[in-house]
């Protein structure tokens, strides 16, 4: 049995595997494939991000609400017309002494203009400054996005690191595994180390099936939110070596709290309900108002009416003019109007305490936003440091493992080590490659991290 496997393990190669999962890593570079940088993957990922779509929309419709806001302290003009049809009652003016005719026409177009209204200037300024919220949580939904994409686009760089690592360690043991095949013909060593051989190859085959996998999983990851389909080709840039600087804390601390868009938002906020605050105010002040009329507002439809009172039946305005023959119906007129509040069973002082109310919340907001920011710098920050002070010592620890590896291999061939210590070290080797993966990856993204918080991504 053990003859039969043995020769289909040496068969079983990287090529193979490779093919399996539909990528090799000598395959050339498909001719529409794109090279994308963290910039410029985070530029695509906003044109396709829905989360800054949504804000984006956001900002329109509090752009809308301004406009309106700002309308309504303007003159308006309307086209008003009616009819209005009163029961006879043998009098010109008919049954309802308001309605001083039969029919009643009223064709006119009214201008309304605010005078004076405190309130509907406090109303323009809480909608610009909802506007300017709006703004602000595009910036904290692009940062949102920014943190999603680089953890993706990191993940990907990472698996390719890893297929080379992962690559490694399957000819480290396809290596381990010729060499026990040579000696167990030579008689120099006995057929189980050729069966860990095996075994160890066969586990490291898997390992990189799996890794590919994973590398495939991530690039979908990535393409979802950077491609309008799935089946653009693209690659990364590796820059895990060209990291920029952990930059001084104070230095980033300064950044941090001029550029968060958390804190922005909340800022925008009190300034909104403070208005808000006015608005309800102001609903004690009296309001003044114009309104001019011109048009038509008599018995017939007509600039001129052409028939006296009695001929048209009663139909004419006021019963005294029925002794006119004709009289000019088309005309202007205006009023002013002063509205004082007096009494709307405290409706104005309930909505003074909501706005207050809400004004008190947003300045808790912002204070909870700004300690926020702050541990969340602090957390990077330290991230940062930890993650970089690793660094060398898991390079250090990789360069030890191989050696150690090719040291045990060198005392196996000589007959002085158990091939036990030789899979043992390849264990230890690739452990401590995909160490030294796992220590750049955290060190990028924590970088890349505090870049976002002070806004320098």
């Amino acid at each position: 049995m053990l003859n039969t496997v043995l020769p289909l393990a040496r068969v079983i190669k990287l090529p193979f595997l490779l093919a399996i999962f539909g990528c090799s890593l000598a395959a050339q570079t498909p001719a529409n494939s794109i090279a994308l940088t963290l910039q410029g993957t985070i530029t695509r990922a906003k044109v396709y991000g829905g989360a800054i779509s949504s804000a984006a929309l956001n900002v329109s419709l509090a752009g809308e609400d301004l406009k309106q806001a700002k309308a309504a302290a303007l003159p308006s003009v309307n086209a008003f017309n009616q009819l209005i049809y009163t029961e006879g009652n043998g009098t010109p003016s008919g049954v309802f002494i308001a309605n001083d005719g039969v029919h009643v026409y009223n064709e006119q177009a009214v201008v309304h203009q605010e005078l004076f209204s405190v309130v509907r200037r406090a109303e323009i300024r809480r909608a610009a400054a909802a506007a300017a919220t709006a703004k602000a949580r595009v910036d904290v939904a692009s940062r949102g996005l920014v943190t999603t994409i680089v953890q993706d686009y990191y993940t990907v760089v990472s698996s390719g690191r890893r297929i080379l690592t992962a690559r490694t360690a399957v000819e480290e043991a396809q290596r381990f595994f010729d060499i026990t095949q040579k000696q167990e013909k030579g008689g120099e060593v006995a057929h189980s180390d050729v069966i860990k051989a095996q075994l160890q190859l066969q586990q490291r085959q898997r390992d990189l099936a799996d890794t590919l996998l994973n590398a495939d999983k991530s690039k979908v990851a990535l393409a979802v939110l950077i491609f309008p389909t799935l089946d653009q080709p693209f690659t990364v840039i590796d820059d895990f070596e060209n990291a920029p600087p952990l930059p001084a804390l104070a230095d980033a601390t300064s950044r941090a709290g001029t550029t968060n868009p958390d804190v922005r938002v909340a800022e925008s906020a009190i300034t909104e309900a403070n208005l808000g605050v006015s608005v309800a105010r102001y609903a004690y002040l009296p309001s003044f108002a114009f309104d001019f009329f011109y048009g038509i507002n008599a018995n017939q439809f007509a600039a001129h009416s052409s028939q006296p009172t009695e001929a048209a039946g009663g139909h004419f305005r006021s019963g005294d003019n029925f002794t006119v023959p004709s009289r000019q119906n088309l005309g202007y007129s205006a009023q002013l109007t002063l509205n004082i509040p007096v009494w709307n069973w405290g409706s104005t002082q309930s909505k003074i305490r909501q706005a207050s109310l809400r004004a008190r919340q947003a300045t808790l907001d912002l204070a909870l936003a700004q300690r926020t920011a702050q541990g969340n710098l602090s957390l990077a920050y330290r991230e940062a440091q930890g993650s970089q002070a690793q660094l060398d010592s898991l390079r250090s620890s990789s360069a030890l493992a191989a050696e150690s590896l090719r040291l045990t291999v060198l005392r196996y061939q000589a007959g002085e080590a158990t091939a036990l210590e030789v899979v043992d070290a390849q264990t230890t080797a690739a452990s401590s490659r995909t160490a030294v993966d796992d220590g750049l990856l955290r060190y990028r993204l924590a970088i890349a991290n505090l870049q976002t918080l002070t806004g320098t991504l």
